[in-house]
C-alpha cells in the first residue's frame, strides 16, 4: 500500500487496513509486552510504553497493541484494557488495541464492557484482538478461570466469540437468556462505534475461523515462525467476504530490534532469549541485563534453543533490520508487520522503533486537523 490515495481512504473507512509510510513495504505497527528488566520496575516499563506509543504515533506506525500475559515477572501487561485506557489518554491518533485479550480467561460481557468503555474514551481508535490461549501456565489459567474450566476453554471459544459479538452489537434475539442484558457503554445508549474484532493465533485453528467469519487475522510469527506460511495460506483459502472485510487482511507479529551497532543489537536480543529460555524451563523472571546474558553458562541444549530463538529475530543495524523486514514481508505476503522489540532496556526498545522509522524514511506526522 502506498502513503496516499486509495489506501488512505480505505484506512479511514474500516479502521483495519493501514497505510505504509515512507519506504516501508506494508504498514508497520507495535506489539508491546511491557517488558520489565532486572533492576527496573513495572512503573518504569509502563512509562516506557507511553513513550513508545507517542513515538509510534508521531512517526506513522499504524497501531499499538498490548498483549495479555499472567504470572510472568518480566511482562507487565496482565491488564490490557487498563493499559490501553492510559495510552489513549496520552495519544490522539494511533490505533490502540489488544494483541490480544485471551477470551477464555474472561466473561464475554466483561470484555464487551471494557472495550465499549475504551471505544467511548477513544472513538474510532480501538481494536479488539482475541486469542484462545491462556497467556500463561496451566495453574495460573485455573486461578483465572476457576476450577473445571481449563479443559473446556478451547472448545468453548466459538460460543464465547459469538456471545461477545452479540453483546457488542446488542442484538440477542427475543427469548435468549441475555436478551435484556446490555453491555454498557454500548448500542443500548444510542448509536455507538464498535471496535473491529481480530482473531489471533499461532496455529491453523484461529486462521481458519478468522477466514470463515471474514475477520482480520494476526499470526504470532514472533514465537511460532515455522507455522506462519501454512496459517496464512489457510486463512486466505478459508476467507469468506463479510460486512467487515471484502478481502483477507493479515498481519504478523515480528520480533525486531534495531540498534546503532550489530553488537549492541545482539547483546539486547540475547537478554530476551535468555528470558524466554527461563520461562520455557519453568523459571520465569525479570529480563536479565546484557552483562548477565553474556556471562550465562549455556549448556549445549540451552545454546541450541537460544540460537534458534535469536535466528527468528530481525536484529542488527537499521539497514539490516530494514532488509530483514522487507524480505519477510515479501516472503509471507503479510498485509502488515507488527514489531515487538523485546530487550532488557526500555531505552533500547524505544530507540529501536525510532531507528526503524528512520531506516524507512517514515516522516514525522503532522498534528491532527482542527
Amino acid at each position: 500500500m502506498s502513503d496516499t490515495g486509495d489506501a488512505g481512504r480505505q484506512e479511514s473507512r474500516d479502521g483495519i487496513r493501514g497505510t505504509a509510510r515512507g519506504g516501508a513495504p506494508v504498514p508497520l505497527s507495535v506489539l508491546d509486552l511491557v517488558t520489565v528488566g532486572a533492576g527496573s520496575t513495572a512503573h518504569a516499563s509502563l512509562r516506557t510504553s507511553v513513550e513508545i506509543a507517542r513515538l509510534a504515533e508521531s512517526r506513522g506506525y499504524h497501531r499499538h497493541w498490548v498483549a495479555e500475559h499472567h504470572s510472568m515477572p518480566g511482562v507487565a501487561s496482565s491488564s490490557p484494557a487498563v493499559i490501553l485506557a492510559h495510552l489513549a489518554a496520552h495519544t490522539s491518533r494511533i490505533r490502540l488495541g489488544s494483541g490480544g485479550v485471551m477470551l477464555p480467561n474472561h466473561a464475554p460481557l466483561a470484555v464487551a464492557e471494557q472495550f465499549g468503555t475504551l471505544e467511548a474514551l477513544a472513538p474510532g481508535r480501538i481494536d479488539l484482538g482475541l486469542g484462545r490461549a491462556p497467556g500463561t501456565d496451566g495453574r495460573t489459567a485455573q486461578a483465572l478461570r476457576g476450577p473445571g474450566r481449563l479443559d473446556e476453554a478451547a472448545e468453548e471459544f466459538p460460543r464465547q466469540l459469538a456471545e461477545l459479538i452479540r453483546f457488542l452489537d446488542d442484538d440477542f434475539p427475543d427469548g435468549h437468556p441475555y436478551a435484556r442484558v446490555h453491555a454498557v457503554p454500548g448500542p443500548v445508549q444510542g448509536p455507538a462505534g464498535r471496535p473491529p474484532l481480530w482473531l489471533l493465533g499461532s496455529s491453523g485453528y484461529s486462521a481458519r475461523l478468522a477466514g470463515e467469519l471474514g475477520l482480520p487475522f494476526a499470526y504470532a510469527h514472533h514465537f511460532s515462525a515455522a507455522g506462519t506460511l501454512p496459517a496464512l495460506d489457510l486463512y486466505r483459502q478459508s476467507f469468506r467476504p463479510s460486512a467487515v472485510l471484502d478481502a483477507p487482511y493479515a498481519l504478523i507479529g515480528v520480533s525486531a530490534l534495531a540498534a546503532d551497532t550489530e553488537a549492541e543489537a545482539r547483546a539486547q536480543v540475547l537478554t530476551g532469549a535468555l528470558s524466554m529460555l527461563r520461562l520455557r524451563s519453568g523459571r520465569p523472571g525479570l529480563v536479565p541485563a546484557p552483562e548477565e546474558a553474556a556471562a550465562y553458562p549455556f549448556s549445549p541444549l540451552e545454546r541450541e534453543f537460544v540460537d534458534g530463538w535469536v535466528a527468528n529475530i530481525v536484529h542488527g543495524t537499521p539497514d539490516e533490520v530494514r532488509a530483514g523486514l522487507d524480505a519477510l514481508a515479501a516472503r509471507t505476503g503479510a498485509d502488515e508487520l507488527m514489531l515487538t522489540a523485546n530487550a532488557h532496556s526500555g531505552a533500547a526498545r524505544l530507540r529501536s522503533y525510532g531507528l526503524v522509522a528512520d531506516a524507512y524514511g517514515m516522516p514525522p506526522q503532522g498534528p491532527d486537523p482542527v
